[in-house]
């Protein structure tokens, strides 16, 4: 191979593992169907879920799983995962198609703020904490 060949494939390095990776995890998919899943929705696996996840889903589905054991956010789920927010919300979707979890909506609607003085005073509590 010639020196010009190997800058023309730099885009196959060792970087570009996670973004093939993910396409592969998701089966290419990069919407979770019917399903929509917020940044502050929480997921909980169900009994089902949790007794039949080591049986024929992928590893990612499972790691999921195992982190849904008590409720948590799909924000909080993404980060501990270490998956891409999208990706997680893939496999949310195939995990709840399956019965696997269970959502339980955020206390706040999503587009439904509340107002800048709320925020501002919790805010000021924040940093006199």
């Amino acid at each position: 191979m010639r020196a010009d060949d190997d800058d023309a494939h730099e885009w196959l390095d060792a970087e570009a593992g996670p973004l093939v990776r993910s396409y592969a995890v998701t089966g290419g998919r990069a919407r979770p169907g019917a399903s929509t899943f917020d940044l502050l929705t929480y997921v909980v696996g169900t009994p089902a879920g949790q007794r039949r996840h080591a049986v024929h889903l992928q590893p990612e589905h499972r790691a999921l799983l195992a982190l849904a054991a008590e409720p948590i956010s799909v924000a909080e789920l993404s980060s501990r995962a270490g998956f891409a927010l999208g990706v997680v919300r893939v496999l949310l979707a195939d995990l709840l198609d399956e019965g696997a979890v269970t959502c339980l909506a955020p206390a706040v609607a999503p587009g439904h703020i509340p107002d800048d003085h709320i925020l501002q005073a919790v805010i000021l509590g924040l940093r006199h904490a």
